[in-house]
């Protein structure tokens, strides 16, 4: 289980919890059916050890009805980006908790259905008054019942109506681009009922989450913090003795290894199993291990047991050179900062250099036992985000096509040659209710190549889409072996009928260095020269991370005039001729 602190390690420190000039920072509402001392110290805590600076709001005990339907309320002024709702099932039912079986089935369809447009109710009016992600919990199913052992047997029994709750509160939300569901029922199944509910804490001051689970909650809690900031993590780096399977393969030998045929080597089975499944959904897998390369690749492509292949890393590091220029290396071709990172390593002494050396890093502690590997790679919160696009599930996929472009350009005479084999077709659309949540997620994960670093939720974009004052484009880009995907977002402001503003242009890593760039802004010109337009104005707001963009602007042609880069539309435009623009 996750080695968590003790409440009282977090209400102490977040005593002592100094203001810090943070890059990322966040307000967070709790509101709450019950007793929730705690949850926001502890918030404010983890917030703090990842360098986020976190605002917090408890609401007055059980007042989540009036904070949300008062428009005056503490809740809107507080103007929250994440607002978690926490109303448990006793609450909800009030005595039919106790007493369900008083009324008919009919009854009881009817109060868990008014139940339901109640909460829906309330998150209407939150959504029509709050920009704040919300953040809602689902029911505990009581394993407790009046009619005991014969529950199972009795139509629209007590456990029945919870599970039916929660089910049409899923439906109904499914498609709320802002509004979640936390499963709060299944975090009780996962760490007990009889831990998670303390009959003394609960009599004592109606504490529902006892004190000792708190952190724990607070620590699921989390991935919609990390996700809603974009510090979710993206790529796992692997070792492989030891940690993908049991033994050492140059020493062992591919038949001596523990890999499937005993209760160790399953343990590994299921590791890579769960490897796979967040590979599926957009989890980049690398390798980097001190090993022979032609032992380890027998095992990767011909060991019976192995789920794990070479089509699933996009990049292998297979060799006795150190771990820290690996890593550095890995980061170089893949493009990705070493901050999006998470290295698996079963030997204590490696993990020791790697944090010591790259601590940006986030460096797992690997159990001794591998059987409770899976459970360490579950009880990590940072690999959550608010929504799985298309482009996220066909990453891996991706990035073997890069592999191949990177062979074509060591076998081009110079990058012209390069560019012009590749066929680059470049698709420049309007924004969409297709493209608008991965316009967003671009938005809010692209650093290198991103001039303003602005950070806009999908309700930011939807609103932007509709403004006859801005335009928002994307951009797909294919070429010759494959798609990308939407990797381009632009977002234009238009001042006045002489004048626009980039408020937002940036390129996902990917495709940097294609001239894709110069395309895109020479399509925006072009349709401000249709539209009478005489100046573009932009801006190259520097971070630690967007370097690439810095000369973009003053490259393509754009003056310097005060604050602002400025570009005079009557000016001629270098064409992109390896390019293939379509407009839609």
């Amino acid at each position: 289980m996750l080695d968590e602190k003790k409440l009282s390690y977090y209400i102490g420190k977040s005593k002592t919890l100094q203001p810090f000039d943070a890059e990322k920072k966040i307000r967070i509402v709790i509101l709450g059916s019950f007793t929730l001392n705690g949850l926001e110290e502890v918030l404010r805590v983890k917030c703090s050890e990842i360098q986020i600076q976190c605002n917090t709001y408890l609401a007055a005990y059980n007042q989540y009805n009036q904070e949300i339907l008062n428009s005056q309320s503490e809740l809107y002024k507080f103007s929250p980006d994440i607002t978690f709702l926490i109303i448990d099932t006793r609450s909800i039912l009030g005595e039919l908790f106790f007493s369900p079986y008083l009324i008919s089935i009919e009854e009881r369809k009817k109060l868990i259905e008014n139940k339901l447009q109640d909460i829906l109710n309330l998150v209407k009016i939150f959504c029509s008054k709050s920009q704040s992600k919300l953040v809602i919990c689902n029911f505990t199913v009581p394993t407790y019942s009046p009619y005991g052992i014969i529950e199972n047997k009795t139509q629209y029994s007590l456990q029945e109506m919870v599970y039916d709750l929660n089910e049409k509160l899923r439906h109904n939300l499914i498609s709320e681009p802002s509004v979640f569901i936390f499963d709060f029922n299944g975090f009780v199944a996962k760490y007990g009922e009889r831990n998670v509910f303390d009959y003394r804490q609960y009599f004592y001051g109606d504490v529902k989450i006892s004190f000792d689970y708190l952190p724990y909650f607070a620590n699921e809690l989390m991935g919609y913090v990390k996700s809603v900031m974009s510090i979710n993590k993206k790529c796992i780096v692997l070792d492989l003795d030891n940690t993908l399977w049991g033994g050492i393969v140059g020493e062992d030998g591919f038949n001596g290894i523990k890999l499937g045929n005993d209760p160790l080597g399953k343990s590994f089975v299921e590791f890579q199993r769960h490897l796979v499944a967040l590979h599926q959904r957009g989890i980049i897998l690398a390798i980097n291990s001190k090993n022979n390369w032609d032992d380890a690749m027998k095992v990767i492509s011909d060991h019976p047991n192995m789920v794990l292949r070479e089509k699933h890393f996009a990049c292998m590091k297979i060799n006795w050179d150190d771990k820290i220029s690996n890593f550095k290396d890995i980061s170089q071709e893949l493009n990705i900062g070493l901050d999006s990172m998470v290295f698996f390593d079963d030997d204590p002494v490696n993990r020791e250099i790697v944090r010591m050396n790259l601590p940006e890093i986030l460096t797992v502690d690997l159990p001794q036992d591998p059987s409770y590997y899976v459970q360490t790679l579950l009880e990590l919160n940072d690999f959550h985000v608010l929504k799985i696009t298309e482009e996220d599930k066909k990453r891996g996929e991706m990035y073997l096509q890069q592999q191949k472009r990177i062979e074509l350009g060591k076998n081009a005479k110079n990058l012209d040659e390069f560019l012009k084999k590749l066929d680059i077709k470049v698709t420049i659309k309007k924004a969409d209710e297709f493209t608008i949540p991965r316009i967003s997620q671009l938005t809010l994960k692209t650093n290198q190549f991103n001039l303003t670093t602005h950070r806009y939720q999908e309700e930011d974009i939807r609103n932007f889409s509709k403004d006859p004052k801005k335009i928002v484009g994307c951009t797909r880009v294919e070429d010759k072996f494959g798609d990308n995907g939407i990797t381009g977002v632009y977002i234009i402001n238009k001042d006045n009928d002489v004048e626009w503003t980039i408020d937002s242009f940036l390129l996902s890593c990917r495709i940097i260095g294609r001239g894709v760039e110069y395309g895109i802004l020479d399509h925006i010109i072009q349709k401000a020269k249709k539209e009478g337009v005489k100046k573009i104005k932009g801006k190259y707001i520097p971070t630690k991370k967007n370097k690439p963009a810095e000369n973009f602007l003053p490259d393509f042609g754009f003056t310097k005039e005060n604050d602002f880069w400025v570009y005079s539309t009557d000016k001629p435009v270098k064409r992109q001729d390896h390019l293939m623009i379509k407009i839609e």
